[in-house]
């Protein structure tokens, strides 16, 4: 098979894409969007649509008959056939269940049928999706809702609705619920205090912009890896003796095939209104990168979604896999997905990024400083939301930033934070108000002007208007971050204006006085979290530990904070999640790692017995024939000339009893861990006695692979499999 893939993957040649236009005509083509609604809504229809998006109000039956007509009439004039609501369940994947428009009526003629019924709510089969015990198997019920907030799109054939996913008791079974809710808390929380500054503001929005990264696998080739087809990285494999030591492919001339896959995917998400804008190579061979412009946040997130599933499609068009793993290839750069985050009102300001006047940049550090605090409160929740089995493969690692949370702001940023602790308490002199508006806020602009990010090992980083959580897996659902980051900024914003206001009402302080004192307390007790230095090192992860921050250097270690009594309470407060539901999420998180590691065990253990073992022995055949053919001709005096063989044939019996031994011993803890009585228990199980077996059976592999003729070795090897073009 891998010689086979070979000779496959050397004949290919890239795929011409047709040139459709301009990209600016294409955009959003297939999207039911502002400009569709107005040509297909009634007036009333469309005003209601928009108050829904943007003021939160309630759709009723009435409108949504409407909605539902002028979205088929659209959907059936670009040529779909039928309709879906596209959810994300707690599977990390989308999911769609796809109904026709085509009904019988009662005198049998046929006709396209969508009415506000089947907009508004759909009802698929919940009993197969994860629900952390938020449901019984039996009482499959779960609903889908539809999210207005996102516009509706067609992709091929089927109009796609894009919607939330309940169980029939009302919580969430999904990531969207919960992010639109935590979107929801933020715009309440930062609109108030927002308003100290500019009292035209009614909302605002939560922005993201996802910075993807991707490896490019010829299909063939990859789809002779049993580990590639079945976990999405490569469990054995030598390292080449070309890596990415060079920096050569790293923003190098893009591949032909790989530019003819991006130019067909920039099409189709032109077309789907994903303002994709970058492309690039990576570090490693093989790997690229693609970015759009930054959206609203929960358009940002479906966005993600829908990108890696069309991915996926025209990647496989195009003959090749994408892979999204975090960490695929051992020895070369893992996948993040860096998240960029900021806040933006709807008169069109973004709060993190100051202004022309001292006014202006009080409100930016004002946000600035709130984000700080909230990070430095909630670390450890952050933490746990870019957690997972494949994520860990790449945290800490010294492409990756480590799994410590920290935030780099920048000397000149830090310097003007040391300057606000010294702020007075209580009301503030003329010349300090002066000197402050002046010589530290008014200078603001300036000082950002050369604070570009040079540190690339922050997990999070201040980037000139935004701040960038880089921590993200390339694999994760956006909204998992989004969410809890959301939810812990809306939480400090909502305390912090409490403060100020009580400074206001109860000490008499002038508003920017209020502002500057509780900033300044900020400013003093965040300060553990800001870290400008390389976080590789033990060095840090010393001074880490004496701050008191947390360390939580896998998976099931950093999701038990889910269900702290502070992390419930706070959900809770924010009316983001119920208790039962961070419980239920919490256990569908861990249930995933422990299926993800136990598929890992056993395809292992399948590559082991069922192709290593073998090729060894089929190897050690080879050169046993060998040494009896020398001993026929050469008698006692064969052993010198045998002497290498015979050294060989000892290495390899060695490192089959080795790896058979570590296999044999794997299986059985995986069996243990299985028989453990809580899904706790079973994670840290599978973290601790089981994992470490993955690493020393692929010594014992890699070394095989070294040592046994190229011809015999069944696997496609890191040379083959990074270095095709």
């Amino acid at each position: 098979m891998r010689f086979q893939a070979l000779q496959d993957s050397g004949k290919r040649t890239h795929i011409e894409v047709e040139e459709t236009g301009r990209r600016s005509e294409l955009f959003g083509k297939n999207v039911f969007n502002e400009e569709r609604m107005l040509q297909f809504l009634t007036k009333e229809a469309f005003e209601k649509v928009k108050s829904a998006i943007f003021q939160g109000t309630k759709i009723d039956r009435k409108i949504a008959d409407q909605v539902a007509e002028g979205m088929k009439a659209w959907a059936l004039s670009v040529g779909a056939t039928h309709y879906t609501h596209w959810f994300q369940p707690l599977t990390g994947a989308t999911a769609e269940k796809h109904d026709a428009f085509f009904d019988i009526l009662p005198d049998g003629r046929a006709m396209e049928k969508f009415g506000g019924a089947q907009l508004v709510q759909q009802e698929p089969d919940a009993s197969s999706f994860p629900s952390g015990g938020l449901r019984n198997t039996f009482e499959a019920r779960g609903y889908t809702a539809w999210d207005p907030t996102s516009p509706a799109f067609v992709y091929k054939t089927t109009l796609c609705i894009p919607t939330i996913f309940v169980a029939y008791t009302g919580e969430a079974l999904d990531n969207k619920a919960p992010l639109l809710r935590a979107l929801h808390a933020i715009d309440e929380a930062a609109t108030g205090v927002a308003q100290y500054f500019d009292k035209n503001v009614r909302k605002v929005y939560a922005t993201l912009g996802w910075e993807q990264e991707y490896f490019l696998i010829d299909k063939a080739l990859a789809k002779s890896r049993l580990d590639i087809v079945m976990t999405g990285r490569t469990l054995v494999g030598a390292s080449a003796a070309k890596g990415q030591q060079l920096d050569d492919h790293y923003f190098g001339v893009i591949p032909s095939r790989v530019l003819a896959f991006m130019s067909d995917l920039e099409k189709q998400c032109t077309k789907l209104g994903i303002p994709v804008k970058t492309r690039h190579n990576e570090v490693a061979p093989n790997q690229f990168e693609l970015a759009p412009v930054y959206e609203e946040a929960n358009l940002s997130v479906d966005h993600n979604l829908l990108l890696m599933d069309v991915m996926e499609e025209i990647a496989d068009k195009h003959n090749f896999m994408v892979l999204f793993h975090e960490k695929p290839f051992a020895g070369v750069n893992g996948s993040g997905k860096h998240n960029n985050w900021s806040l933006e009102t709807d008169t069109g300001v973004n709060l993190l990024s100051p202004g022309s006047t001292p006014m202006k940049n009080l409100q930016f550090l004002t946000f600035f400083v709130n984000t700080i605090k909230a990070v430095d409160t909630y670390e450890e929740l952050l933490r746990s939301s870019i957690a997972s089995a494949s994520n860990d493969h790449r945290l800490g690692a010294n492409e990756a930033p480590p799994s410590i949370l920290s935030i780099f702001i920048g000397k000149q940023l830090s310097d003007v934070l040391d300057e606000l602790e010294g702020v007075s308490k209580g009301k503030l002199s003329p010349e300090e108000k002066t000197e402050l508006k002046l010589n530290v806020v008014g200078k603001i602009p300036e000082i950002l002007l050369d604070n570009t990010d040079r540190n690339r090992t922050s997990p999070f980083a201040f980037t000139g208007n935004k701040f960038e959580m880089r921590g993200v897996g390339s694999k994760t659902n956006c909204a998992k971050p989004m969410t809890i980051l959301n939810t812990i900024v809306a939480k400090q914003l909502t305390d912090f204006k409490k403060e100020v206001d009580a400074l206001i009402d109860k000490k008499n302080l002038k508003k920017d006085e209020a502002v500057f004192n509780v900033l300044r307390e900020y400013i003093k007790t965040s300060k553990r979290i800001r870290f400008d230095g390389d976080g590789y090192g033990q060095e840090w992860k010393d001074e880490a530990r004496k701050r008191k921050l947390s360390n939580n250097k896998n998976t099931p270690e950093a999701l038990q904070i889910l269900t702290a009594k502070d992390s419930i309470a706070l959900f809770k407060d924010m009316a983001v999640m119920s208790e039962v539901e961070l419980k239920a999420h919490q256990e569908v998180e861990l249930e995933a790692y422990v299926l993800h590691l136990q598929i890992e065990g056993r395809v292992l253990e399948e590559m082991v017995y069922g192709h290593i073992v073998p090729s060894a022995i089929a190897y050690q055949n080879v050169l046993l024939e060998n040494v009896n053919g020398l001993r026929e001709v050469y008698g006692a005096a064969h052993k010198k000339f045998a002497e290498s063989q015979l050294n060989i044939l000892e290495q390899i019996g060695e490192h089959i009893v080795a790896i058979k031994k570590l296999t044999d011993e794997m299986t059985m803890v995986r069996k243990r861990a299985n028989g453990l009585s809580t899904i706790n228990k079973k994670a840290q199980s599978y973290c601790d006695n089981v994992k470490p077996y993955f690493d020393t059976i692929r010594e014992q592999s890699d070394t095989l692979e070294k040592l046994i003729s190229d011809n015999l070795w069944p696997f496609t090897k890191y040379r083959e499999l990074l270095f095709a073009k």
